[in-house]
């Protein structure tokens, strides 16, 4: 019998093993996929449980695995031929939330197709700009998102994000307290003392958990389920096409944070999975099928994709490298997205159930934003910028009243946090001089 090479991309395990390995990658990212959906169609005032919301969890499902098979299947010179699991990017939500509140789910969609044609055609020159995000940059920018989406989560586990939702008597009640820490007890327990799929898929584990005991307390209310439909109906331009430059340029923005966030996953599932370094071409396919898989998805509702990380750490924890495992994984993802009664159950979800879970998700953000600044040494320099970017980008967004003269979308992108902060970053680093040159 021929030993099999799982760190060739190109292998294909036995059936028998390669759909639990699928299903594996869907476990570990599915609730952070349809979340950035939530939150956003809550943000433009978007019924819970209603319609329009399930349609958008739909496409994010739906376009997460088309966006997968971009990566593992891949056409010309689009998609890495790695095994990459593509997912809604949280990079987003500040900069969408905010557009979606003040000029419609229009307009933000616009954005994400122009932005992701412009993701698309960073794949040709990625390798040139990566000069201008190296890990100082991303490691800030990656925290300041965590940051800005920690107060959404408490206001979920509480009882909602909206003001009509804050105000009400039960925001903060023991029984919404009591949904939101069930989820997260259940999560950690399994995360470190469970081994297997069951750690691997914590939080959806405890999503479920406190989804259970939101039904054992009548949290629940199944109506959309049964209104549902089995399949899916994909609509063209569901909000139609607005542009709107100051919103094309925020998107934009935060496209090109995404693209250095796909080299980082797509070399690090290289040197995880076959210990090597990722090529100019996996790269540039990399970026391609990001772009694609955003612009696609923003034509049909859905918001921008990206790669996961979580992911990667999947394939570094198995050892296995091959891009059809993934592939599998695309094809659930892609059969979720179109089963509407899927998109229903999860809309269903009472907030403090996903306030549970994203307070684990979000902290992980910000978690993983401090990881990846502890490699980078602490000079006064690098402080300053730290402390100079993270200021503006997270005082700007507390205190949005002090740029209420900017013009609209400006305003909403300098209130942002995640654009301010990366901005901010990639100046002070480009012209502070090094510790050594001054």
């Amino acid at each position: 019998m021929t030993d099999i090479n799982y760190s060739d991309p190109n292998v294909t395990p036995p059936i028998a093993q390669a759909i639990p390995l699928g299903l594996q990658h869907v476990l570990a990212m599915f609730a952070s996929n349809v979340t950035p959906s939530i939150i956003v169609a809550g943000a433009a005032g978007l019924a819970f449980g209603g319609t329009e919301q399930i349609y958008l969890i739909q496409m994010a499902m739906l376009f997460a695995g088309i966006a997968t098979l971009f990566q593992t299947i891949g056409m010309g010179p689009i998609g890495a031929r790695l095994p990459i699991m593509q997912g809604t990017s949280f990079a987003f939500v500040g900069v969408l939330a905010g557009i979606a509140a003040t000029m419609g789910m229009g307009v933000a969609l616009t954005a994400c197709i122009i932005g992701g044609l412009v993701h698309f055609a960073l794949g040709a020159v990625i390798q040139r700009l990566r000069f201008l995000f190296p890990p100082l940059v991303i490691g800030l920018v990656i925290l300041a998102i965590g940051l800005y989406l920690i107060p959404v989560a408490i206001k979920y586990a509480a009882g909602g994000a909206a003001d009509f939702q804050m105000a009400a008597e039960s925001f903060g009640s023991l029984k919404h307290w009591s949904v939101a820490l069930t989820v997260i007890i259940v999560s950690l327990l399994l995360k470190f003392f469970v081994k297997g799929p069951l750690s691997n898929a914590a939080i959806l584990v405890g999503l479920l958990a406190g989804y259970a005991l939101a039904f054992a307390l009548g949290m629940v209310n199944f109506a959309s389920v049964g209104k549902a439909a089995w399949v899916t109906s994909i609509t063209p331009l569901p909000y139609g096409f607005e542009f709107n430059l100051g919103a094309v340029i925020a998107v934009t923005l935060v496209s090109i944070v995404s693209a250095i966030e796909t080299v980082g996953d797509a070399s690090a599932t290289a040197k995880a999975g076959a210990q090597r370094e990722a090529t100019d071409a996996e790269i540039a396919g990399a970026t391609y099928a990001d772009g694609l898989g955003t612009a696609l998805a923003g034509v049909f509702g859905g918001l921008p994709n990206t790669s996961f990380s979580q992911n990667v750490g999947i394939v570094g924890m198995t050892g296995i490298m091959s891009r059809h495992v993934v592939t599998i994984a695309g094809i659930i993802m892609i059969v979720c997205g179109l089963i509407p009664k899927v998109g229903a159950v999860i809309a269903s979800m009472p907030f403090p159930v996903l306030g549970g879970g994203v307070i684990v998700m979000f902290g992980m953000v910000a978690a993983a934003g401090l990881n990846m600044l502890v490699d980078v040494a602490m000079t006064r320099r690098n402080m300053i910028i730290i402390a100079v970017s993270l200021a503006f980008g997270l005082g700007l967004n507390l205190v949005p009243t002090a740029v209420q003269y900017l013009p609209g979308v400006i305003k909403v992108l300098a209130t942002s946090a995640v654009a301010p902060t990366a901005l901010m970053a990639i100046i002070l680093n480009l012209i502070l001089p090094d510790e050594e040159a001054a």
